[in-house]
């Protein structure tokens, strides 16, 4: 767990989320994130009682990269709002389909979750039921077979990137559930949370954290050479 902390004080604690690991508990039973950083700060900090931690964000299962919790009920709280404010910027790194598509480009749908399948339906224009969905993004690197995009999101939408994507015609690698032709070995999706940027909730410091991409994976570790 140690090594996934990425960055810590008394009011957060940020980490670079695994594939397949889950930000907080849901009906698959399977122990999350929440519940492991709370067992790992009661040993390593000798706690007595029980260990406040807060979820601030949340990112898909499938997806790697950043999650902040929050250590007090203080910094929870204005986290959130400023979550809900837009004042978290979160920029996302996307290995998709290698297809001609601009070098960068603002998309603009509206989605709709189906909670049958839990997936989102992308309409081009505003549609009953449907939430405006906005992000840009830019191809930062082309790689022998895919490329390698660089996402700023405008708002968080369920399945946002994966969604809109897919509807661009350059669909995640690895992401079966929105056209991918083949599934990841590890069962996830190139899709990497990799920086954030905002104001501490409490000291009021400009905060800047990048995660590193999955090791494991050769196509991953091409994007950072």
């Amino acid at each position: 767990m140690e090594e996934q902390i990425v960055y810590e004080d008394n009011h957060l604690l940020v980490i670079n989320k695994k594939v397949g690991q889950l930000v907080q508990g849901d009906k698959t039973g399977d122990e999350s994130l929440l519940e492991a950083i709370k067992n790992f700060i009661k040993k390593r900090d000798e706690k007595p009682g029980n260990v406040f931690l807060g979820l601030v964000h949340r990112i898909d299962r499938p997806t790697s990269g950043l999650v902040i919790y929050a250590k007090t009920s203080k910094a929870l709280s204005r986290l959130t709002q400023m979550v809900k404010n837009r004042e978290v910027k979160k920029t996302y790194w996307a290995v998709v389909a290698k297809e001609i598509i601009p070098k960068t480009n603002k998309l603009v749908h509206y989605l709709k979750k189906n909670e049958k399948n839990n997936k989102a339906i992308v309409f081009p224009k505003a549609t009953d039921g449907a939430k405006e969905a906005i992000l840009t993004y830019n191809v930062i690197k082309i790689l022998e077979n895919y490329l390698l995009l660089e996402i700023d999101l405008e708002t968080g939408r369920h399945h946002q990137i994966r969604a809109q994507l897919s509807k661009t015609g350059v669909p995640i690698k690895g992401d079966l559930k929105y056209g991918a032709p083949r599934s990841n070995p590890d069962g996830g999706i190139s899709l990497h949370a990799r920086k954030l940027e905002f104001i501490h909730p409490v000291t009021k410091e400009n905060i800047e954290i990048v995660a590193p991409v999955p090791q494991n994976d050769a196509v991953w570790r091409a994007c950072e050479d």
